[in-house]
């Protein structure tokens, strides 16, 4: 009878042990860059504008939502936590940048876009400066549904985007600088002529997604400055505000100004250097009415440097803009950080914080134009705004202190947003 050998033992040679644990290596990295906890350690954290900060704490964070913040010392991160050592650096709760456009180029027609070039972009535009929460506040309202779609379901690494969509002109005031872009990208006239055509399109904007309304109180066309009706911003601004959405206006001079008070409007989108000095009294009308403040002050430098005006004018126009927000800003009314990006392409927020701190507004006030205060103003304080247990996980990491150098609000050396990493990309 013919014996059948027995199978020999196996047993692992160096190569297979080496693709083993290589396996195993990869395996666990693979579960810490995704696991549900993570954990900030050793950070100097600014919890809010109003609390002291602590020189060396942890936040622990579940499922994209902050769990635990308090000292080092006393905190200890869970093992199946993702460990982010976060000695020498700061930490705030992710900005708000509450006047940007979802318009540029690389930007728009994004259903033949993909994924990876809307992210570049939108890295480009907001979280490579520690934007967490964009309000854009005109566009194209089914373009930029695609593109925050695409975020939210985790095609696209990008901030959350609020938006209100196609922006609401007098008739006969398309800007005359966003003309050419408009008709060059068959962008249909967002123009209204009368109350019923303008009631109805607030109407299905808003059914549509759109997250508040934006009217050009002042619009700049050749002839100069048209301002809006009276009566057609007023309907405009009591239809939003029947479906509970904010109305911003782009002022542009003190006849604009006065429609936006006047009708009832919830956010200046600019100051108005063409409108002259703002009085403690105009301050305080303003104030009364409720109104938030975006001052988009390094606009006003880029439009001069576009206009080739002299040095002596461009200062012109910054001092005016300053002196703007200076003046409501020492009445306490409430100032919303924004740059307009994508309408000007400077990314960089360094000037903007630099002049902000020129107008007199302290590294907390900034810090609350940044967070609190948009957090606040659009509904989203319950989960947003500040470092602390239960609000989502959304968290910028500064290289340096803005206590020491304002600037510092624009060095952004990590970004998470629900505790996912999405500024430097993976």
């Amino acid at each position: 009878m013919r014996t059948i050998p027995r199978p020999r033992p196996y047993t692992f040679g160096m190569r297979t042990r080496n693709i083993l644990a290589l396996f195993v290596a990869i395996l666990v990295l693979s579960i810490s860059i995704f696991a549900s906890d993570l954990a900030l350690v050793h950070a100097k954290i600014y919890p809010s504008p109003t609390a002291a900060p602590m020189a060396d704490g942890t936040i622990l964070i579940h499922d994209g939502v902050i769990t635990t913040v308090g000292p080092s010392a006393t905190i200890k991160a869970p093992q199946t936590a993702a460990i982010v050592d976060c000695r020498g650096f700061v930490v705030t709760a992710g900005f708000w940048n509450s006047h940007v456009h979802i318009l540029t180029p690389g930007l728009l027609h994004a259903e033949k876009r993909s994924s990876s070039n809307l992210s570049s972009q939108l890295e480009q535009m907001f979280t490579r400066w520690g934007f967490t929460t964009v309000f854009d506040i005109a566009s194209v309202l089914d373009n930029t549904n695609n593109i925050r779609r695409r975020i939210e379901k985790g095609e696209v690494a990008g901030p959350r985007i609020l938006t209100v969509g196609d922006p609401f002109y007098p008739k006969g005031g398309t800007p005359v600088y966003a003309k050419k872009f408009l008709d060059e990208n068959h962008i249909p006239s967002a123009e209204v002529a009368s109350i019923p055509e303008a009631v109805e399109r607030v109407r299905r904007q808003i059914k549509n997604g759109a997250d508040g309304i934006k009217i050009f109180a002042g619009a700049i066309t050749a002839q100069g400055v048209l301002p809006m009706p009276l009566d057609l911003a007023t309907a405009i601004v009591s239809e939003a505000h029947r479906a509970g959405k904010p109305v911003f206006a782009h002022p542009s001079n003190a006849e604009g100004l006065e429609v936006a008070i006047r009708s009832g409007v919830d956010v200046l989108a600019h100051t108005a250097p063409m409108s002259g000095d703002w009085s403690s009294a105009f301050a305080e009308r303003l104030k009364s009415r409720h109104m938030a403040l975006i001052p988009t002050l390094t606009l006003f430098d880029v439009e001069a440097k576009k206009a080739k005006v002299s040095q002596e004018e461009d200062e012109k126009w910054i001092r005016q803009a300053v002196q703007e927000l200076k003046a409501y800003s020492d009445a306490g009314g409430e100032i919303l950080f924004g740059t307009d990006i994508g309408y000007i392409d400077q990314y960089d927020t360094a000037e903007e914080f630099t002049l902000m701190s020129r107008a007199g507004m302290t590294m907390q006030h900034i810090l609350a134009s940044l967070t609190t205060n948009p957090a606040e103003r659009f509904g989203s304080s319950a989960r947003s705004g500040r470092i602390a247990q239960g609000m989502d996980a959304d968290l910028v990491v500064l290289d340096g202190d803005p206590a020491n150098d304002i600037t510092a609000f624009s060095k952004v050396h990590q970004v998470f947003r629900q505790g996912k990493q999405i500024y430097p990309a993976h």
